[in-house]
């Protein structure tokens, strides 16, 4: 049984490719993610007002089986933790001229206006103007801003729209699909196009890394930076340039896949600090089409390149949850480690994040005392039983996954001033090692206590 577990959970990552010491007290309120409870994806951020708003597809409305959504949603929040969900601020029916598909938005704000570019029908980008970011969006032109078929070079998919205001007033509108970046200039009145669409050009990629959809641009310190998904799945790779039409250079990934087939973000710095926003499947009911929103933090290194984003559950907006271990009541030298996605407990674990946690709400259940534990150097993945056994596996967002990677904390079985971790879904069971090996087993003796007994240390 615990060879088929095994195999089973590694198959499945391949598809897919408060202060705690000896007890666990309840947790302050905190940033999440996801950060809202409504399937969205596609994420595009806007600075303005002093808040942050997110503009998503709104997954929620699709029928879970493909990318059909027929309206677009925004959200804000001041501190990144507390978010409004302001409705649907325009739909597909709002352009005379499309018919379905409210696919990722992007969202700038210029002229006293707010400007929403929304890709519709696959082969059309529209544009929505309002003076409100959170509503009042109509159709200025009444027809579409780039379109297939109509305008010479856009490829196959003009889809994907990312729009830059550069700081010489010049703005700039990306978009494209199927492993074919392209860019055009917007003029002042943002609502209309100047000069040819051209090809974007990135250098220095491989097979593996070459763009495949959802560029998105941003400028530091004088530099452009654009950066795409690589692909279905894809990773977050990025590419700088001296301009803004290029060429770019690739410089690396900055987002490792997440555990949804498509990868889409956007980045944006406030108050000082640079975020990234993007989507996975955090929900109960997540899949490829019914995504969920998530934000970290982007860190630049001392030479402008850009840190790899450490994907977490606890977001943005508090300090990081410490690092923890989870020390064996009956053999005090050893410790709960994953190795090759086992859970086990061994002694001397090395490397050392092997065997540390981050102890977060419980993903069924984020009530007082329900828990889960999340790898400190696999952000997202989760200890989670499977017929009994234990694995480190990738949360898949699924209301099962969710149950069986829930724990209720309660005192130690063998010693109150310990703990034990009860299961949220098999009550009956609890966490144990047996022969070194983490299960989930029925408790029935004094060496059974005393293998369920842990202590929590730093």
């Amino acid at each position: 049984m615990r060879l088929t577990a095994r195999w089973r959970v590694i198959a499945s990552l391949i598809v897919s490719s408060a202060v705690v010491a000896t007890a666990l007290v309840a947790m302050p309120a905190q940033a999440a993610n996801p950060i809202v409870t409504r399937f969205a994806g596609d994420p595009s951020m806007l600075v303005a007002n002093n808040r942050v708003y997110i503009y998503a597809t709104d997954d929620q409305g699709n029928s879970g089986t493909y990318w059909d959504s027929n309206a677009w949603r925004v959200y804000s929040s001041s501190n990144l933790v507390d978010w409004t969900d302001h409705g649907a601020p325009f739909s597909v029916s709002g352009f005379s001229w499309a018919t379905q598909y409210a696919w990722a938005p992007s969202a700038v704000q210029r002229n006293g206006y707010y400007y929403l570019y929304l890709p519709v029908d696959r082969t059309k980008i529209g544009v929505a103007r309002s003076t409100s970011p959170t509503g009042g969006f109509s159709d200025p032109r009444g027809s579409s801003l780039v379109e297939r078929g109509r305008d010479a070079n856009t490829g196959e998919e003009p889809i994907d729209p990312a729009a830059f205001v550069d700081d010489n007033g010049q703005a700039y509108l990306y978009f494209g699909g199927a492993r074919a970046p392209k860019v055009v200039r917007l003029n002042a009145d943002m609502i209309s196009t100047s000069g040819g669409v051209q090809n974007l050009t990135i250098t220095g990629t491989g097979s593996s890394t070459a763009f495949g959809e959802a560029g998105f641009v941003h400028k530091r310190n004088g530099v452009y930076y654009f950066s795409y998904s690589t692909g279905w799945p894809g990773q977050i790779a990025y590419a700088t340039a001296s301009n803004p039409l290029g060429p770019f250079t690739y410089r690396g990934i900055l987002l490792d896949y997440t555990n949804n087939n498509t990868n889409h973000h956007s980045i944006a710095e406030y108050n000082g600090r640079w975020y990234i926003a993007y989507h996975r499947n955090g929900l109960p009911g997540s899949n490829d089409f019914r995504r969920s929103l998530a934000m970290d933090y982007l860190n630049y290194n001392s030479d402008g390149t850009i840190a790899r984003v450490t994907q977490t559950s606890v977001g943005v907006g508090t300090p990081t949850l410490p690092v923890n271990r989870l020390q064996s009541y009956n053999f005090a030298d050893r410790y709960v480690r994953h190795a090759s996605y086992d859970a086990r407990i061994d002694a001397n674990v090395s490397p050392a994040a092997d065997g540390q946690w981050r102890i977060v709400p419980g993903l069924a259940n984020a009530s007082s005392g329900y828990v889960s534990f999340e790898s400190v150097n696999f952000p997202g993945y989760y200890l989670r039983h499977f017929d009994y056994d234990f694995s480190l596996a990738r949360n898949e967002g699924t209301a099962q996954f969710a149950a069986d990677a829930t724990f209720r904390r309660v005192a130690g079985l063998t010693d109150s001033g310990a703990v034990s971790f009860q299961s949220y879904n098999f009550p009956d069971r609890y966490i144990r090692h047996w022969e070194y090996l983490l299960r989930l087993d029925q408790i029935t003796n004094a060496t059974g206590r005393a293998d369920a007994t842990f202590r929590v240390t730093s």
